[in-house]
């Protein structure tokens, strides 16, 4: 099967700072696959290189499609960003309308389906009441959910995700991925989405990569990838595994404890 996202021995230079270093990643239709690694890995600039933000040395191909012009990706590739730039003034329901441009024109006038397709999402995150406010007099939460709503509008087939639960309260993030979760499964949707909470991206996604220094260093379920070891050694970070059916529990421990190879 031609995979959905197919990335090869890809490279990225910023301000003399070589950040990817030969990095292959593939995803399929309809699969969610989680990029997790410590600060400065790389995982954004991963993302930006995938919807045509940054320069880069080598291939990326989006269903089918090795057009490096943003423009022409526009209607495969809907992004989420960890900080969105959002026009003063916007009102919510404008804002979600703005992902249904490239379906449009950036000067054509929204259709009666656009509104409907932006009206569907706001209810689905929980801004259905939202459409009349400024995106500026929202809390920090219920913007992220607006920036979500703009993607989900796209209808695109492929959703990068940059950090998607910031801001978001426990409740709000799990509505969020789970409707992320529900879309892909309904239209076949493919996910790649950058998280920094590891339970999370053990329990929303199918597989997870860990990039670290620049190249993806294992790729794979989450079960197999989410071990102690690794996690000591990307990350740093001392924790045992907590066995769970829906995914592993990563939880922090002193670091004896880890020594000591402490998993229930």
């Amino acid at each position: 099967m031609t995979p959905a996202v197919r990335v090869q021995d890809l490279d990225v230079t910023l301000d003399g700072t070589h950040v990817l270093r030969g990095v292959d990643l593939a995803a399929s239709k309809g699969e969610w696959v989680n990029i997790i690694g410590p600060n400065g890995a790389g995982k954004t600039t991963l993302l930006r290189a995938l919807l045509g933000l940054v320069a880069f040395d080598g291939e990326i191909v989006i269903d089918g499609l090795s057009d490096r012009r943003r423009s022409a990706r526009a209607r495969k590739v809907a992004y989420v960003p960890q900080t969105p730039v959002i026009p003063p003034g916007m009102l919510v329901a404008d804002y979600v309308l703005l992902g249904r441009t490239p379906h449009r024109g950036v000067f054509a006038a929204e259709t009666a389906n656009d509104r409907r397709i932006a009206a569907e999402v706001l209810v689905r995150l929980d801004l259905g009441g939202f459409g009349e406010r400024t995106v500026q007099s929202l809390s920090g939460g219920e913007r992220q959910r607006a920036v979500m709503g703009r993607a989900l509008a796209q209808q695109a087939d492929v959703l990068l995700l940059d950090e998607p639960t910031t801001a978001l309260d426990l409740g709000h993030q799990q509505d969020v991925l789970e409707l992320v979760d529900a879309l892909r499964r309904e239209r076949g949707l493919t996910v790649i989405a950058t998280l920094h909470d590891l339970t999370l991206a053990a329990r929303y996604g199918d597989r997870i990569a860990i990039l670290a220094r620049g190249r993806v260093a294992e790729t794979g379920p989450p079960a197999e990838v989410l071990t102690v070891q690794n996690i000591a050694e990307h990350f740093g970070a001392n924790v045992r595994i907590v066995d769970d059916p829906e995914g592993p529990v990563i939880v922090p421990t002193a670091a004896a404890s880890a020594q000591n190879g402490d998993q229930p």
